[in-house]
């Protein structure tokens, strides 16, 4: 809940538990760009923007390799997760966001220490993403924008997206998803008028995953709009 961005409040059910999450861990390609393009080791050239606005937008696989490719790897993308300054892949705490094989079916394989997940995350990490990203603590606050700039208006209307194109038309969503066979994950920041300002994270491993993400979302308004009148 960030209606008080600087003192939020956050619950989680299995928050550690670190999952396969499909192509919801592209977040963290995003991440390890805009560290290298801050670092003056890359250039948001108009070729590597469109790559990244396939690669969150349409979720385009082919896309977030090229973006694997050009940071410098799988390794150089998990050593800004694990950075100090972000901590967005802790094995003391469960694990969390983790990128261990690029988005093609041959290759080098890097899972992650806890688990032995490639395309790993959970809640409370990508949760902290978002929350990091909307205060301008990732990077810079520059480049947090410009993160953000590539998050909004997601393409894919499905799980989160699809019930708040319903309950919420105006919000803006900034929004990554992830979906391979029975496992499930979306990530979206909601910002709208009055008490419509959160964060939700899902993972889940459920052949009715895509349906029980989308049920998620008036549930967790309603929650928020009774906290609200309190």
């Amino acid at each position: 809940d960030l209606r008080d961005p600087e003192h939020p409040l956050f619950a989680r059910v299995n928050g550690r538990q670190t999952m396969y999450s499909a192509s919801m861990p592209k977040i963290a390609i995003l991440l390890a760009t805009f560290q290298k393009i801050d670092e003056g080791q890359l250039s948001l050239t108009p070729e590597i923007y469109k790559d990244l606005s396939d690669m969150i937008r349409y979720s385009n696989n082919q896309a977030a390799t090229r973006m694997i490719d050009r940071v410098g790897g799988l390794d150089t993308i998990n050593n800004v997760l694990t950075d100090p300054r972000y901590k967005l892949y802790d094995p003391k705490l469960g694990g969390g966001l983790w990128m261990g094989k690029r988005y093609q079916k041959i290759g080098r394989r890097v899972p992650d220490p806890n688990f032995g997940i490639s395309h790993g995350a959970n809640v409370m990490q990508v949760a902290r993403f978002y929350y990091l990203l909307a205060t301008g603590r990732l990077v810079s606050r520059q480049r947090s924008k410009e993160m953000l700039d590539i998050l909004i208006d997601p393409a894919i209307n499905h799980k989160f997206v699809k019930a708040l194109n319903k309950t919420a038309p105006d919000a803006k969503i900034y929004r990554k998803s992830g979906t391979w066979k029975i496992w499930h994950a979306d990530s979206a920041l909601v910002w709208g008028p009055l008490w419509r300002r959160y964060i939700l994270v899902g993972v889940i491993e459920s052949s009715q995953g895509g349906k029980i993400l989308e049920e998620l979302v008036p549930i967790i308004e309603s929650v928020l709009l009774q906290s609200q009148k309190h």
